[in-house]
């Protein structure tokens, strides 16, 4: 795969684990913890994909067969690490949404 097109399944993949992580949160809001948790584990296999893509280039690049290093593939990157963090955060909302909802 050239750098594009593994840019490209970084950045959907990312996406789709991000989506599935805020559509978790507005489930949790709404008091429907099952199905949040259940959307979770979809974002995580979802970022889990993502993180396949990038451990790929990464045994590649210490093979010294790296991709070039475009603004794509930096985009990419951040698409990564922010649906990473927004799904930690998102875990943790989701424990406070439930907790406080055990306590009512």
């Amino acid at each position: 795969m050239n750098t594009e097109d593994t840019a490209m399944m970084l950045i959907v993949h990312s996406g789709d684990a991000r989506t599935l992580a805020f559509q978790a949160l507005a489930t949790a809001r709404e008091g429907n913890f099952e199905e949040a948790k259940k959307l979770l584990a979809e974002s995580e296999k979802k970022a889990l994909e993502a993180h396949h893509v990038q451990t790929e280039m990464l045994t590649a690049e210490a093979n010294g067969e790296g991709p070039n290093v475009n603004i794509l593939l930096v985009h990419s990157q951040d698409h990564l690490m922010t649906s990473m963090l927004a799904q930690e955060l998102i875990k943790e909302l989701i424990y406070l949404h439930e907790t406080k909802a055990d306590k009512k």
